[in-house]
């Protein structure tokens, strides 16, 4: 089954198929039940949705009360917000006759020209052309890819079925002729007199549609008859340009489509006017005598180029506007495009929203979404678009107010607004974001725009993972050293630090890791080797004391491991080379930083022993469990030497989500290692510290073994110790 595929599929500047972006396609898992997906309209929104949808691998039935025989002709704005989805769906207006919208000019209602703007450069800063289409040509193309066999999912377009109720709860509707079709989901697309709404405000009076107070002539005019006319070619001659005629309470819109073959024309006026002849429909008739006696005080030129209409073909509507609904969203019922929101026409965006509305739904509906899920994704819907259509709606009152009204008006917002959005990219962030809450107890760290940070202990979707399969082999030389020198690695100038033991001995290891088949890791591992100081312990403000391994700092050989243990669990972590020779009787590790060698571990003589007579840990000991520092700087350079966060951690060992099972144990009868400081030069991130670990001394080599075994810890025990 194709999935969403094309609604991701990448475009150049002008919208083609192109090399670059990348966009997430939908689950591909074939076991995914699609929802049964039943769509109230077959209007441009309708249809919308149901290509988005079977994109998505659903199951589609449209139901269209109409039959289709006679639809009305007008054109239709598809600005850069609207054309960015179409391009998605794979449909471009260019190839059905859209032509740019390239110029605005504007007149007083005598002829007088007030504003002309050449937006042929401005256009370029949107990223989607702005097109002027024909509204039949453009419902042609959303029909023919709403019902493309060849698409995913299944489709049923239904036409001259009417419903009369819907049952929100168990998303059922029931049509005229009394049959019932039960599905996952209802989208109501019916338009502005929705039945859909209806269920959605328990049929109340107050989000009725009502009469605007104003009423529109629709009608087209070939170019050609304009061209023609040396009275009327200014207003013809150039390509795609809007022209509006401004009346304190009337206003004429005209603007090409059809490849610029064909002139739009919009004149709204007052409704009580036209009040005999207008009606809430788009095709009631009205006639050319009405309309140049509406518009008999502009400018002569204009009502020449009015007289050019075709009587018969001369449409009237009243315009209707509705208060905005509390909510879209019942159970398995939502709402979509003038059925949620109708909007006044003073934008041209009405049509544009609706298209919005449908991207948004297919957005958080992808395959795999579950039938008891719906009601929740379709509240996510509402959420994530009822705040942008609310605002549009009322940018287009205030955009087609009376040039005496005293309302505010910043036409330059409110194109940015519209222009500057793409629903599908912002709902597909919402969606990623909503799903990103509902993780318990997500892990965060830089960078955040990228969503919870996958690693040891978790998926990027915070599914915990498992170490219980993870190998590891664990080479550690034990040593006695000086108790003075070791405790100059405490945390300087920090309480509660000590040694178990008054005497001025003291025991530390120099353990090595190698990690294998680690899931995090795509089934590798990496490396690590680290000082672990034994019989340390930390007095806690409460005076409680906690004793284990001090771990002043630990070497790894990757990346992700530092930056998930400094940043999850407060691990002193730094990067190092750690290359490891196995041979039949001996082991020796090599560590360094960019070529420069500054260790050498080696252990000779091994001989197999029964892991069951042997003690010890990941630390090289017998040791309850590991201390560290946390310690993470403030940024800004005014704030250096002080901590954004610092603190104890503590990893007990007896909490361990996975114990480590060794399979066998190597124990050597020689063992010796040798740290070269080099100098600042070789060494220039790290020399500081290598100095340190090489001014240790050796009084004499305790023990040193190899561990090979199975299960790797997570650390996900390692916290603040208070």
């Amino acid at each position: 089954m194709i999935r969403i595929d094309h609604v991701g599929s990448t475009t150049d500047a002008n919208g083609k198929n192109g090399a670059n972006g990348i966009h997430p396609v939908a689950s591909r898992a074939t076991s995914s039940r699609p929802l049964s997906v039943l769509i109230i309209g077959a209007g441009i929104g309708g249809l919308t949705a149901a290509i988005a949808l079977r994109k998505q691998g659903h199951d589609v039935q449209i139901f269209e009360q109409s039959a289709f025989s006679r639809e009305t002709g007008a054109a239709i704005h598809l600005a850069p917000n609207t054309n960015g989805i179409l391009r998605r769906l794979g449909i471009f207006a260019e190839e059905f006759g859209a032509n740019p919208m390239e110029k605005l000019t504007e007149y007083t209602a005598v002829g007088e020209v007030t504003r002309t703007i050449d937006l042929r450069e401005p256009n370029k800063e949107w990223q989607h052309p702005w097109l002027l289409a024909h509204r039949i040509e453009l419902h042609n193309k959303l029909k023919v890819a709403a019902t493309d066999p060849n698409e995913g999912g299944s489709v049923q377009l239904r036409t001259s079925s009417k419903v009369v109720t819907i049952d929100s709860v168990s998303a059922t509707i029931a049509l005229e002729d009394g049959t019932t079709i039960k599905g996952d989901i209802v989208i109501g697309a019916d338009g502005v007199h929705s039945v859909a709404r209806t269920v959605i405000v328990n049929d109340s009076d107050d989000y009725k549609p009502f009469g605007s107070g104003k009423s529109a002539f629709r009608f087209l005019v070939p170019r050609q008859l304009a061209l023609e006319d040396p009275v009327t070619k200014p207003f013809a001659e150039t390509q795609g340009n809007l022209l509006i005629w401004y009346g304190n309470d009337r206003r004429v819109v005209m603007y090409p489509t059809s490849d610029n073959s064909i002139l739009n024309f919009v004149c709204i006026h007052p409704e009580a006017e036209t009040s005999d002849d207008s009606g809430e429909g788009w095709d009631q008739t009205s006639n050319l005598e009405k309309l140049l006696q509406v518009y008999a005080s502009f400018d002569p030129a204009l009502l020449k180029l009015l007289a050019k209409a075709d009587p018969l073909n001369i449409k009237i509507w009243t315009l209707l506007d509705m208060k905005v609904i509390p909510n879209w969203t019942k159970e398995r019922l939502t709402l979509l495009g003038d059925a949620a929101h109708p909007f006044l026409p003073h934008q041209g965006q009405g049509a544009g929203v609706a298209i919005e509305d449908a991207a948004a739904l297919a957005v958080v509906l992808p395959l795999g979404t579950k039938s008891e899920e719906v009601a929740e994704r379709l509240v996510l819907y509402e959420d994530i678009r009822k705040e942008r259509a609310d605002k549009i709606q009322q940018f287009s009152r205030l955009a087609g107010a009376d040039l005496d009204s005293q309302d505010k008006k910043d036409m330059y917002g409110f194109t940015n607004y519209n222009f500057g959005h793409d629903e599908w990219d912002n709902s597909t962030q919402r969606f990623r974001e909503w799903q990103w809450k509902r993780i318990p107890n997500a892990y965060w760290r830089m960078p955040i725009a990228f969503g919870p940070m996958p690693g040891p202990r978790q998926t990027h979707m915070g599914l915990v993972r498992s170490g219980l399969e993870s190998t590891f082999t664990t080479a550690s030389i034990k040593f006695k050293t000086s108790r003075t020198m070791l405790q100059n690695l405490f945390p300087p100038g920090r309480r509660g630090w000590r040694f178990k033991s008054p005497g001025t001995v003291a025991y530390a290891s120099f353990s090595q890791t190698t990690l294998n088949k680690m899931e995090w890791l795509g089934g590798s591992g990496y490396k690590h080797i680290g000082l672990y100081v034994h019989g340390v312990e930390y007095e806690k403000k409460d005076g409680s004391v906690v004793s284990g391994s001090y771990l002043p700092i630990l070497f790894e050989s990757l990346t992700d491991p530092i930056v998930s243990g400094r940043e999850e669990l407060g691990m002193p972590k730094l990067y190092t080379s750690v290359d490891v020779y196995r041979r039949s009787n001996s082991y020796r590790m090599r560590t360094g930083w960019e070529g420069a060698l500054w260790g050498d571990f080696l252990l000779e003589g091994l001989t197999e022993v029964d892991p069951s007579t042997q003690t010890g840990s990941i630390s090289g000991d017998a040791d309850a469990g590991i201390l560290a520092y946390k310690y993470i700087p403030k940024a800004g350079k005014e704030n250096k030497g002080i901590a954004a966060e610092e603190h104890v951690v503590w990893d007990p060992f007896n909490e361990a989500t996975t114990t480590p099972r060794p399979q066998k144990t190597y124990i050597a009868s020689k063992a010796s290692f040798k740290i070269d400081p080099l100098d600042w030069e070789q060494l220039p991130t790290l020399y500081h510290i290598i100095s340190r670990l090489a001014e240790l001394p050796v009084y004499e080599i305790m023990g040193a073994k190899v561990v090979e075994g199975v299960g790797v810890p997570d650390v996900s025990t390692a916290r603040p110790i208070e």
